[in-house]
Parts: C-alpha cells; sequence; structure tokens
C-alpha cells in the first residue's frame, strides 16, 4: 500500500495541493477525478518522484518514506503512464518500451534479440500488432500512447498509476487496455486510474477519491460511484451537454475536392463544411484522419486535390499562408505542435499575428497584455497571470491558450483535431459551449475526434473515413454510434451527399 497524508505543494502563486490524503492498496483500483487544475497530475508526481511535497508524508506499506525522483518510485515499485507521452522519436518501439534498463550480453553490449523478444510479450499483451523494432515516429499518437503503457508494464509495478491512458485510443484499444487493468488487479498490483471518461473510471473502480481546487473533496465507495456522483464532488454542480443547434447552416466555407495524402495516395477525399456547422470527422486510429486535416491545413503536402476557403483556393504546404486567410488548426499533439511551452500565455496567444501588435518594428506589449487578458478570462484559463509559463498549466488550460491564440485573430474557419483529448469534464464542457457559440456566429468547424459520445453530441453531419477513404456521412438524425462504426470498420457504406 501507498498512502500519502496531508501531502501540500505550492508553487508561484499557486497551491497545487492542499493538505491532500489518498491512499491504495494491493489489488486495488482506485479512481482519480477532478477538473483540470484541481491538483491530479501534481498528487501524481508526488506519488511519481518528480515532485517534493512542501507538507505532509508518503508512507510505503507502512513505512514513510521519501521519493527522491523518477529512478527512486521505479526502485519502490511504482510506474506512472503520463498523461503527456514520454517517448523517444528517435528511438524504436523496444528502445523505449525498455529504455535505460536494456537487456545486456557479454556485460555492457545491448542484447536486441531479448529486447525484442520482451517487447513482444507487453505488445502482445496489449493487443499491439507492430513490429517493435518500428521507429517510434512511425506510429501514430494512440499507438505511442500504448507504447507508453507497455512501458509501465514492462517495469512490473506493484503500484501502477495511470494519467488518462485511453485518451486517444479507439474503442476496441480501449477495451482491450480495461482487460489488461483488471488482470492487474487481480495479481495484486494497486492500480490509481486517473480519467475524464467518466464510464471507465465507474466500470473499473473499488473506490473514488474526487480532488478541487487541491483539496479533498470527498470519497465514493463501490456502491456510490456514477457519473452523476462523480461530476457532484468534482465541480460541484450538474453539468449539461451540449447539443447541436438543428438549425441550417450557410454556404459551403471549407470545401476538400480530391484530397490525396503521402499515407493514402490511392484514396481520393472530397467534402464541404459549411458557415456555422460543426462536423464531425470519425473513424478507427489509422484511418486518415489526421493525415487530411494536416494536408488541409499545410503542414503536410498535398500529393493532388483542391482546397478552398470562401471559394478562393488555399496553398498546399503552408500553413502560414493558410493562416493569413483565416483557417486554423488546433492539433492533437497540442504540446509539441500547438504551443511553445516554454513562453508564457501572453506570447503564445499573440505568436500567430505578431506583426498586428507592432509598431516601428516594435512588440507593444501593451495591446498583447490587453487582447491575452480577455481570452484568459474569456476562456477561464487557469493561470495566476497572463506572463505565467504555459508548460506549468494544466492538460485542459493549455487546449484552452491553442483555442485563446485562434479566436484573437477571428477565424472563418477551426479544425479541432481531439480538442477534448485529456480534459475533465467542467473544461469539456466549456469548450463545447465555445465550439456551439462560434459556430452559432458563422465560424465553419471541422471536428476529428475518437470520442464517440463526442461525436454524437456535438456534430451536425458525420463523415466517417475507413481506411483513407471517406466511407459515408450521416446526417444528425441517421447518427449513431452502431451507425458509425458499420461505417468505421467497412461493413457499410452511405452514399456522400
Amino acid at each position: 500500500m501507498i498512502q500519502a497524508r496531508g501531502i501540500t505543494k505550492r508553487y508561484p502563486g499557486v497551491t497545487a495541493l492542499d493538505g491532500v490524503d489518498f491512499s491504495v492498496s494491493g489489488g486495488e483500483v482506485v479512481g482519480l477525478v477532478g477538473e483540470n487544475g484541481a491538483g491530479k497530475s501534481t498528487l501524481i508526481k508526488v506519488l511519481g518522484g518528480l515532485a517534493q511535497p512542501d507538507a505532509g508524508e508518503l508512507s510505503l506499506h507502512g513505512e514513510v518514506v521519501r521519493i527522491a525522483n523518477a529512478a527512486a518510485a521505479t526502485r519502490y515499485g511504482i510506474g506512472v503512464i503520463h498523461q503527456e507521452l514520454n517517448n523517444l522519436d528517435n528511438l524504436d518501439v523496444a528502445g523505449n518500451v525498455f529504455l535505460g534498463r536494456e537487456p545486456r550480453k557479454l556485460g555492457f553490449l545491448i542484447d536486441r534479440a531479448e529486447l525484442v523478444r520482451r517487447t513482444e510479450v507487453f505488445l502482445r499483451q496489449l493487443g499491439m500488432d507492430v513490429d517493435p523494432r518500428t521507429p517510434l515516429s512511425h506510429l501514430s499518437i494512440a499507438q505511442q500512447q500504448m507504447v507508453e503503457i507497455a512501458k509501465a508494464l514492462s517495469l512490473e509495478a506493484k503500484i501502477l498509476i495511470m494519467d488518462e491512458p485511453t485518451s486517444s485510443l479507439t474503442a476496441g484499444e480501449t477495451e482491450r487496455l480495461m482487460r489488461v487493468v483488471e488482470e492487474l488487479r487481480g495479481h495484486g498490483v494497486g492500480i490509481v486510474y486517473v480519467s475524464h471518461r467518466l464510464g471507465e473510471v465507474k466500470r473499473l473502480s473499488d473506490r473514488v477519491v474526487a480532488l478541487r481546487d487541491g483539496k479533498n473533496a470527498g470519497d465514493l465507495t463501490r456502491e456510490q460511484i456514477s457519473a452523476d456522483s462523480m461530476v457532484r464532488l468534482m465541480v460541484g454542480r450538474d453539468v449539461v451537454r451540449a447539443a447541436g443547434s438543428g438549425r441550417t447552416a450557410g454556404a459551403p466555407q471549407l470545401s476538400v475536392k480530391d484530397l490525396r495524402t503521402r499515407r493514402y495516395p490511392d484514396h481520393r477525399v472530397s467534402f464541404d463544411v459549411r458557415e456555422g456547422e460543426i462536423v464531425g470527422l470519425a473513424g478507427l486510429v489509422g484511418a486518415g484522419r489526421s493525415e487530411v486535416v494536416r494536408a488541409i491545413f499545410g503542414v503536410d503536402d498535398r500529393l493532388g486535390g483542391e482546397v478552398t476557403l470562401g471559394g478562393q483556393p488555399l496553398p498546399g504546404g503552408s500553413p502560414g499562408k493558410t493562416i493569413a486567410r483565416g483557417l486554423y488548426l488546433a492539433p492533437e499533439d497540442r504540446r509539441r505542435e500547438g504551443l511553445v511551452t516554454s513562453m508564457n500565455v501572453r506570447e503564445n496567444v499573440t505568436l500567430p499575428a505578431l506583426d498586428g501588435y507592432a509598431k516601428l518594428g516594435l512588440i507593444e506589449g501593451g495591446r498583447e497584455a490587453a487582447i491575452s487578458n480577455t481570452m484568459r478570462e474569456r476562456l477561464r484559463i487557469k493561470a495566476p497571470t497572463v506572463e505565467s509559463t504555459v508548460r506549468g498549466l494544466s492538460g485542459g488550460n493549455q487546449q484552452k491558450v491553442v483555442l485563446a491564440k485562434w479566436l484573437a485573430m477571428q477565424p472563418k474557419c477551426l479544425i479541432f483535431d481531439e480538442p477534448t483529448r485529456g480534459i475533465d469534464i467542467g473544461a469539456r464542457s466549456e469548450i463545447y459551449d465555445l465550439m456551439r457559440s462560434l459556430a452559432d456566429g458563422g465560424v465553419a468547424i471541422l471536428m476529428v475526434s475518437s470520442d464517440m459520445e463526442e461525436v454524437l453530441a456535438m456534430s451536425d453531419r458525420v463523415l466517417v473515413m475507413q481506411e483513407g477513404r471517406l466511407a459515408g456521412e450521416l446526417t444528425r438524425d441517421q447518427a449513431s454510434e452502431e451507425a458509425v462504426m458499420e461505417l468505421a470498420i467497412g461493413r457499410a457504406e452511405v452514399k456522400l451527399g
């Protein structure tokens, strides 16, 4: 058992944890819930040796311990799967899974054959059909997340902390992971399960501990766990789910015709997104959704086809020109592609349009601060000031900063790639409200999401991709989980209108 008593952790301008108590025993799954900024990530860092508490103590099997760093946590049998990926793109899968713990021969040479063999064991356990020698850079975000999980399993930890482990996984991958968690519990592993997908928490947890504003907000026994009871502890209020507007959309704003991408060069993708509508782009991981939106935005080259915005052609391979025309992308990997995490909130918000804040070649700090503060208040970004470094913000607040920089530029069309990945239910509701408000104001929105509930709740139309092609289109009335999945796995086809 690991037990935290009275844990307090302060950072400049904020108390992240204030006298928090927490424990997990062997063979027990404890769900840890709370809004972004509630203190979950900080508590995980303390348990995993990445942060030292300012007050309180940790005990392991009844003995007070100091977990000085991540290596010490590993020695104590504590493994952590972090929400943000910690993999190395320049290594292959096997190299990432056993990084720093590679099997050796002759005392100093890495035993590659044994490394690959051991890695295959954990990949099979997770149902991954991937060669361990595959470079990590060749994998999707979802596959990279599974590699991170395989790495944690390879530690054979007695306490396993899982922070948003399914945020990028498909329904099938998620189900496999659920079974792995249940198997580990049966073998006496204590698991801390952190997820904003409350259905997963309810299914797996023996207990639920909720944090709010850095403090314990309450506990739930197995019999007490429900989505409503967790929400009440997390936010102190009921959260209303977003729904489509049901109103008629305007003229086509974004038009894609015969688009070909490098991953699926033989398939042509065509669709429109109209003013004032949210179009969901669904499909299984690897279906080509992210490749399509990256080609539209200009991050990746197009092999063919035409993209127009407001009837005017958009050049390929130039995100700068795309941004200048009013089409913006909130990418799936917000930390690597959507933000400069070493900069502060103000600098990130104004970075895409820096020339607009300059006079005679000098940046006008007052104007920068004014728009940044306006966006901070509008999106309820939890940061002490706009001078706060983005790296120190929670995942949900980092996503809000990504949105803030585009909203400050008055978009014509916004592309959201996994808009609520790793974001709590309260912040998620706020982002849904914002998306619907933008659509009601005439902005065209294309939303890529692996969260079926999100797709069905937010989309006015749903486009479903299957192996690089559009398998079908569903109206809001036609869309259901069954209809989307039938198209996604190639069992049905609906003529595109």
